[in-house]
């Protein structure tokens, strides 16, 4: 250490050299850069090659769309997110959450994000909010464990991974996994989607506010949509209930609707 500077002193400067983006050391030992002999002058030799370009930091977003792009199935889909690198909640999660129910069903749930039980068990709405999905399903008719098809649910989560302390999704992790979503709504081909709370509506249709526009219908995708309320907060909001059950009766009425 440089003599007459103390170790506040240097970690405060090495705090101020990582805010300004030094990250990453230029070579394994330190260079005294006033020890390097003088470089010839200028004229008396050949100039040095200009160095190579730098290879383009990598965009997230455009890899999620082509590794998307590239799963042919819901099993390749599935092993294309597990090994997505650019999510840093993959590193904490215990589980990458795909997917629950019958693909090829007409309704697949969008929700947020798998909790503490989700990620230990890997499997969506499997928690508190999970069982009073169940029970609100089972109330129009539908079960994830049906195995008729016409009165099965498809259940997935905009992100795969747990974030810490169940903190809401940031806007870039969702970016990072829309395309894997959309992908995967492809794959199960859905009649109707079920957007559960703000981070889906806001992640597929780009609007936010889930009490002002749930029940109302939208279509993402080319699908029918309707957001609804997520399970947690009708078992923080036991009153917000009443609203829900009005969209669950919609939702059975757009299913049980005659074709065109």
């Amino acid at each position: 250490m440089h003599a007459g500077l103390d170790i506040e002193t240097a970690r405060a400067l090495l705090a101020w050299q990582l805010e300004l983006g030094a990250d990453a050391p230029v070579g394994d030992a330190p260079v005294d850069r006033y020890a390097l002999e003088a470089g010839p002058v200028s004229g008396s030799a050949t100039a040095a090659p200009p160095a190579p370009p730098t290879t383009a930091e990598a965009d997230p977003v455009a890899e999620a769309h082509a590794a998307a792009r590239g799963a042919g199935d819901l099993a390749a889909l599935a092993a294309a997110m597990a090994a997505y690198p650019h999510c840093d909640l993959r590193h904490g999660a215990r589980n990458c959450v795909f997917a629950d129910g019958q693909p090829g069903a007409r309704v697949m749930i969008v929700g947020e994000a798998p909790g503490r039980d989700e990620d230990l068990q890997g499997r969506p709405f499997v928690g508190r909010a999970g069982r009073l999905l169940d029970r609100m399903l089972a109330a129009i008719g539908l079960s994830r464990s049906a195995e008729d098809i016409a009165r099965a649910v498809y259940i997935t989560n905009i992100l795969p991974w747990r974030p810490p302390e169940n903190r809401r999704p940031t806007a870039q992790e969702c970016a990072m996994f829309v395309p894997f979503v959309e992908r995967h709504i492809a794959l199960a081909d859905p009649e109707v989607l079920v957007l559960m709370g703000n981070t889906p509506l806001q992640a597929l249709l780009g609007e936010s506010g889930i009490l002002r526009l749930r029940g109302q219908w939208r279509e993402v995708l080319g699908r029918p949509a309707l957001p609804m309320t997520h399970p947690a907060y009708l078992l923080r909001t036991p009153s917000a209930k009443r609203a829900a059950w009005e969209d669950l009766l919609a939702l059975s009425a757009r299913l049980d609707a005659p074709g065109p």
